[in-house]
């Protein structure tokens, strides 16, 4: 019986873990893309890895993969103006634009004779690729 119990408290114990404090705490925030941390969620997630390593990284896992983890209305998003501002007439982006619009939010130079696109029909594809210029730019 004891070792029913204590089988059962935890099982319980890891499915918490398991599960995310962010999607447990805030269900409400699935499918957040980037913005700010919540730090309270985060120490939450952290003290699980104090606990138990393996459950406290599936746990901050499972908010980074939802998104739970961030704080609602945080992410950068542009607008259908500062959009506009990106593309020519014919709806081509300008790399120029592009470069100062990088600069200015993330504080790094950065040139558009530097930037590199690449057309991509798929997520394994897109893979592919950036394996490929990785293994390019650590050589």
């Amino acid at each position: 019986m004891k070792h029913q119990v204590l089988g059962i408290g935890l099982t319980a114990i890891l499915t918490i873990q398991l599960s995310g404090c962010g999607v447990l705490l805030h269900p409400e925030r699935k499918g957040q893309r980037g913005g700010q941390v919540d730090p309270a969620i985060a120490v939450l997630d952290a003290a699980g890895l104090l606990l138990f390593v393996v459950p406290g990284l599936i746990a901050f896992g499972v908010d980074l993969y939802y998104g739970t983890i961030y704080l609602p209305g945080t992410a950068k998003t542009l607008n259908e103006e500062e959009l506009n501002m990106l593309k020519t007439q014919d709806g081509q982006l300008q790399p120029e634009q592009l470069a100062r619009l990088i600069s200015d939010e993330t504080g790094q130079t950065i040139h558009a004779e530097e930037m590199v696109s690449y057309p991509v029909g798929s997520v394994d594809e897109l893979t592919f690729m950036l394996t490929e210029v990785q293994k390019r730019t650590s050589s």
